[in-house]
């Protein structure tokens, strides 16, 4: 088995799912306006380092709770049909399907919430999902999340329990990523690539020797 482990947002697709899920929930009247500023803000520390992951998914997550899971998996749907079908790089469904003809085990991996990631798991044809997982009671959302974040460390440590029965599931494996949040996947596989590179991971894998990648939505 070799894994080949995608990123979502800012790697396969232009753009933040998280965030412009809330624009959207905000445009459907499903969430305050005033909630955009803020998640900006969170968003603004991400891009640092900095983000306090549980306490952004909490806070994200406020609309939802309450909510019916059948009721968000439809949204969800429509969201990643209309919104992030068409920011879809060209250059990353290309490297899909070369590893889908290599026989390899493609794997979606995001600190974006699942509600957002498994849509475009389906729509992608992937293996598998990792994201962060919504906590939820008699089908309803509390607005909470569980288990461990698939954030930083949480992406190995979510990858290491999906193959627990695997050996080594890491060996020859292949990572894509843009951001400076996904080093410790990127040290942890085989074949790391820095996707669009925010500036302080385009540092780190041109100090490295990692590959390069410039992917546009421009045809």
């Amino acid at each position: 088995m070799t894994l080949a482990l995608f990123d979502l947002d800012e790697t396969l697709i232009a753009g933040d799912s998280a965030s412009l899920w809330l624009e959207y929930m905000v445009a459907q009247g499903l969430a305050p306006v005033d909630m955009v500023a803020e998640e900006q803000a969170m968003m603004s520390l991400y891009h640092q380092g900095k983000m306090d992951m549980h306490q952004y998914m909490a806070f994200t997550l406020q609309p939802l709770a309450g909510k019916e899971r059948q009721w968000l998996d439809q949204q969800c749907h429509h969201f990643a049909e209309q919104v992030l079908r068409d920011r879809l790089y060209p250059e990353g469904l290309a490297r899909i399907e070369w590893h889908r003809e290599q026989g390899h085990t493609l794997v979606l991996i995001s600190a974006s919430g699942e509600h957002l990631v498994a849509p475009m798991t389906r729509m992608l044809g992937m293996d598998h999902c990792v994201a962060i997982l919504l906590d939820e009671e008699e089908g309803r959302l509390t607005g909470q999340t569980r288990g461990t974040l698939s954030f930083r460390e949480g992406k190995v440590a979510r990858v290491n329990q999906l193959f627990a029965d695997q050996a080594n599931p890491w060996q020859e494996s292949f990572g894509y990523s843009d951001s400076h949040n996904d080093l410790p996947l990127l040290r942890a596989v085989t074949h790391p690539h820095a996707v669009n590179p925010a500036p302080a991971l385009r540092q780190c894998a041109s100090e490295l020797g990692w590959p390069l990648l410039h992917w546009s939505t421009e045809a």
